[in-house]
């Protein structure tokens, strides 16, 4: 469904497609178990997906109203509790899983090549002036979409190729993940760029450091063949590089409004630092806790959208959204979900690989995806059509790292 054009140009204001049939893919869960008449979870799979339930239900008792508490109360669990516990029970072996890593390939493939089109025609969301922004089907209202699905490729394709799956296999997801690079450098998102960089680092040096020096090579010689041959690094997108080192020295006023609504967030913790100012609290308060230094909004235009104000809701920070609005006791339930999963991933991962199981390369993509969000939640928060994939990336997780054994090795 996310390969599909979001309607209203991209406004994230609503559902999408992919929220709906997220939602059939719970129910249908449900109906399974119920016929199956299985305990579904270990008792620490339990523990460790139902943690972040506390801090959300008691952020929605104390939201400014009612119908805003029951919205983000639908909203939180269905991407941080039943869609991945969904997605957990209903990927059943690595070959199912493998499944899934393939689906984000080919999504990602397939919103790059729109993107790169985009681009090249000069009918992308508009930067600087000009409308050669990747944005795929996700529109000028949601520039982060393609640039996160395209990361999440990346990092699935690394994943697969630095596996001990079938050589053919191997082959496929490295070329994937270097065409990948193309697009993703087109979106001209920082976030998605640092998060990318990150992960693909960790990703190699868990597969060994004989490999890692190898694909750097690679990598190294792709990027002097897309930026000299193919005149890649335009002015525009070394400039947007340079950009990364001067968000302290000499910020733009993107990231100006990012500073300004992080001190906002904290400052609302301050008030209420147990519990928050409560689920989707942060818009109500912000002009009361932001200084001057915040402008009114964020001008989108491009993609087949008219110009548009679009206003600063959110910190673009999860974790400082979390502390805001849930308090201290959300933001330890939900980061402390988040980091569980990543410890048992991890834990698991070393053990395959100390084994020379097969199951690597599920390792390395379920904790590259993992890694890759929990970096990207440090300058981005949920919102907006992509956020459906979100969940699939910690149901994929949650199975690596909390599945039985014998799922796993299957």
């Amino acid at each position: 469904m996310m390969a599909l054009p979001v309607s209203g140009g991209g406004d994230s204001g609503g559902g999408t497609v992919a929220d709906a049939v997220s939602g059939l893919v719970v129910l249908y869960c449900a109906i399974r178990l119920v016929r199956d008449r299985r305990r579904p979870l270990s008792p620490a799979a339990a523990v460790v997906l139902a943690l972040p339930v506390v801090g959300i239900a008691l952020a929605a008792a104390g939201a400014g109203s009612p119908g805003a508490g029951i919205t983000g109360l639908v909203r939180y669990l269905q991407i941080f509790v039943l869609v991945p516990v969904a997605v957990m029970l209903l990927i059943r072996d690595r070959r199912d899983a493998r499944l899934v890593a393939w689906s984000l390939i080919g999504l990602a493939l397939w919103q790059g090549a729109i993107g790169v089109h985009q681009y090249a025609t000069g009918t992308g969301a508009s930067y600087m002036g000009e409308e050669i922004r990747a944005v795929g089907t996700f529109g000028a209202a949601d520039v982060m979409g393609m640039a996160t699905v395209v990361s999440f490729g990346v990092v699935c394709s690394l994943g697969l190729a630095l596996g001990a799956g079938p050589g053919r296999q191997r082959t496929a997801a490295a070329l994937c993940s270097l065409v990948l690079l193309l697009p993703l450098a087109l979106s001209f998102s920082r976030g998605a760029w640092i998060a990318t960089a990150v992960t693909c680092g960790v990703q190699l040096a868990l597969a060994g450091m004989r490999r890692a020096v190898k694909v750097f090579a690679v990598v190294a010689a792709a990027s002097v063949v897309l930026v000299g041959g193919l005149g890649v690094g335009t002015a525009m997108l070394q400039e947007r590089i340079s950009s990364i080192t001067q968000v302290a020295d000499a910020p733009d006023q993107s990231v100006t409004d990012r500073y300004t609504m992080w001190a906002a967030a904290v400052d609302m913790w301050r008030d209420q630092p147990l519990t928050g100012v409560g689920l989707k609290g942060f818009p109500d308060h912000r002009d009361g806790h932001a200084s001057l230094a915040l402008s009114s909004g964020s001008d989108t235009e491009g993609a087949g959208a008219g110009f548009k104000r679009q206003p600063l809701l959110s910190p673009h920070n999860m974790y400082l959204l979390i502390l805001s609005e849930q308090g201290l006791l959300g933001l330890l339930a939900l980061a402390g979900s988040w980091l569980a999963l990543l410890v048992c991933g991890l834990r698991r991962l070393f053990r395959a690989r100390r084994h020379s199981s097969g199951a690597l390369d599920c390792a390395l993509v379920a904790c590259g995806l993992l890694t890759w969000q929990l970096v990207d939640f440090a300058y981005a928060d949920i919102g907006g059509p992509s956020t459906a994939l979100t969940a699939v990336l910690f149901g994929l997780g949650a199975w690596w790292a909390l599945a039985s054994e014998e799922a796993g090795q299957r």
